[in-house]
């Protein structure tokens, strides 16, 4: 078990689309999502032109997920489909579920943890909207969704969500505070019986990581999710909610284990083996929809055979040309 020499995400932040959250938020408070919906084009087109190094990563990953060389138009889909998801989380808060269509599968998992009335883990990813599983679960009496992410990340778009909605403020659990404040933030929210959701497909800078085999390729996975489920003794489920264009959402609930127990003696291969699980069905769900996952850098660290490199190589002339 190693801990990441870095994390690009991280680093980036938000700036590269600082101006388009605010033309967006303003638009769609101001205009209506008809509207809101065709301005998200020349967004879409400016950030493919200009964000060169995160079209050359879209492009890199729309290769192993596609399963051939991506064309420019991939690269288009794939910015669109990440603009309207953020577009449609302004949605999400001020409306809940009104006006989108959600196809659900696995809500009697869901609902059998909730019944139990002890919270679950909830393990996500950067695909689709988890927006739209946090709304679901606001139209639940009595269930609370409490999402742990770093604030200073996401600054501008948590500021935004919660100047539309502050239930949500109340329901973040910053995963910049102190450790021990952040422990006991989870600990008081699982006592409470909340569904507690953890993003695992990114890893912050000095996180313990496993190198697990994604897309046919190693890849960096934060092992702390694990950890962290394994403390609160609560079940662990996977929650994915995948934009299908338009206004509809297909929300995905998977049992990924009743309990997490970690023996000291074996840790490091448990570990390594839960972040390896979580990774298959992570692309499982991925493949579904490609478009949908939104990691727009290099998810991989060129760690790739030579071969795969050339091919991404070539991708990324096809799409430039």
């Amino acid at each position: 078990m190693n801990s990441a020499p870095s994390s690009a995400w991280a680093h980036e932040g938000e700036r590269g689309n600082r101006l388009a959250l605010r033309v967006m938020a303003f638009i769609a408070v101001t205009c209506g999502r008809r509207i809101a919906r065709w301005v998200l084009h020349p967004i879409t087109l400016y950030f493919v032109l200009f964000a060169r190094n995160g079209r050359r990563h879209s492009v890199r990953y729309l290769g192993r997920a596609l399963g051939h060389p991506a064309q420019w138009r991939d690269g288009y889909r794939h910015v669109f489909a990440f603009a309207s998801t953020v577009l449609d989380r302004v949605y999400f808060a001020r409306n809940g579920t009104q006006g989108f269509e959600l196809r659900i599968e696995g809500a009697s998992l869901m609902d059998e943890v909730v019944a139990q009335g002890r919270g679950a883990v909830l393990l996500g990813a950067h695909i689709g909207s988890f927006e739209a599983l946090r709304t679901l679960g606001e139209k639940r009496p009595g269930v609370r969704v409490a999402v742990v992410m770093d604030r200073r990340q996401t600054q501008l778009m948590t500021e935004m969500l919660h100047s539309l909605n502050p239930k949500i403020a109340a329901n973040v659990i910053d995963a910049g505070a102190d450790p021990a404040e952040l422990a006991l933030a989870m600990h008081a929210a699982a006592e409470e019986g909340a569904l507690i959701g953890l993003l695992a497909d990114r890893v912050r800078p000095g996180e313990a990581v496993h190198a697990a085999d994604f897309f046919g390729a190693p890849a960096d996975f934060p092992t702390g999710p694990y950890v962290i489920a394994s403390l609160l003794e609560l079940p662990v489920m996977l929650c994915f909610g995948l934009y299908r264009g338009g206004n509809r959402y297909d929300l995905y609930f998977e049992t990924f284990a009743e309990q997490i127990r970690l023996v000291r003696s074996d840790r490091a291969a448990q570990l390594g083996a839960w972040a390896q699980r979580y990774a298959h069905r992570l692309e499982h769900y991925t493949r579904l929809d490609p478009y949908n996952w939104f990691n727009f850098y290099d998810f991989w660290h060129r760690r790739a055979d030579p071969a795969a490199a050339r091919s991404e190589s070539a991708s990324a002339v096809r799409s430039d040309a």
